[in-house]
């Protein structure tokens, strides 16, 4: 199995209970179909890549917890002692799913919380309840302690935006109340080519920077390079391979699990010449022109 990738991502679900502004899933603004990936054909995709996968990231776009077969997924994966992570917006963590996330052995559960408080976090979060939330993280909690159980990891995630990005410190004394494991601030993407409402003004954690004050230019330096290539692909609901989680419309389809196996396509002329245009000039791929592998944040 030389060669083959350590870690991959499996979108169960394109759908979402949410409505975010700056989410393709949310904003309903994806080319390709909306859907859910059933079971037949994840069992067959683990199936392939567990000879050598290392680390299983349930999440793509969409809300995971949707798919019915959520929790199936990860006992599925766990069983062949691959690491699963996922990343949900925590509003399905009832006291059931909570005890359920817990028993199906995930190994890191990461849960949004972009806002102090109701209204700051519904700006973003169009839909969203933030207390439905912090109880989601609070059930996880209960049960890791009932269950005497180490994982899930739980990593509570805040997205800096123009719009909260003056609750960090709220957020800090948040993340200890809860007794989370981790807490992570991370960089927005934009998906307009203009400023928008949502973008922080704190350097540190911006993507980009303002050209004419109307467009807006991102700080990565394009490295004609990208390990991800080798070692962790993409697939979606309905058995595509795309090169990285910056291809969120799958506009760069590598492969199609449902007509060929994994080992062909990784292997296939459709991967190599797509390694080979980045390695002469990522700047002209427009995924890698969002990418945090080549961003440089200050």
């Amino acid at each position: 199995m030389f060669g083959l990738p350590w870690a991959t991502a499996i979108e169960p679900t394109t759908s979402c209970n949410l409505r975010c502004p700056e989410c393709p899933s949310g904003l309903k603004k994806f080319s390709r179909p909306t859907g859910s990936i059933n079971m037949e054909d994840y069992k067959n995709i683990v199936d392939q890549l567990s000879p050598h996968l290392v680390y299983l990231t349930l999440y793509f776009q969409g809300e995971p917890f949707l798919n019915r077969h959520f929790f199936e997924m990860v006992a599925y994966a766990r069983k062949r002692k691959i690491i699963v992570a996922t990343s949900t917006n925590g509003h399905f963590l009832d006291d059931n799913n909570a005890r359920l996330t817990v028993e199906s052995g995930i190994d890191r559960l990461i849960i949004s919380v972009d806002g102090a408080d109701q209204k700051t976090y519904s700006s973003y979060r169009t839909g969203g309840n933030l207390e439905q939330v912090i109880q989601g993280i609070q059930n996880v909690i209960k049960w890791k302690k009932n269950l005497n159980a180490v994982f899930p990891i739980v990593e509570m995630q805040f997205l800096v935006l123009g719009t909260n990005e003056n609750q960090m410190n709220e957020i800090r004394a948040l993340a200890r109340k809860l007794t989370v494991d981790k807490l992570t601030f991370k960089s927005a993407q934009n998906y307009s080519t203009g400023p928008s409402r949502f973008l922080t003004t704190l350097p540190a954690y911006s993507r980009y920077t303002s050209v004419d004050g109307h467009s807006l230019k991102t700080k990565s330096v394009f490295p004609n390079r990208c390990h991800r290539m080798w070692t962790s692909p993409v697939i979606t609901w309905d058995g595509l391979i795309v090169p990285c989680c910056f291809d969120k419309d799958a506009n760069y389809i590598l492969g199609d699990l449902k007509r060929s196996k994994f080992s062909d396509c990784w292997k296939s002329e459709s991967y190599k010449s797509f390694r080979k245009a980045l390695f002469l000039k990522s700047s002209e791929i427009p995924i890698c022109r969002n990418c945090t592998e080549g961003l440089t944040l200050s």
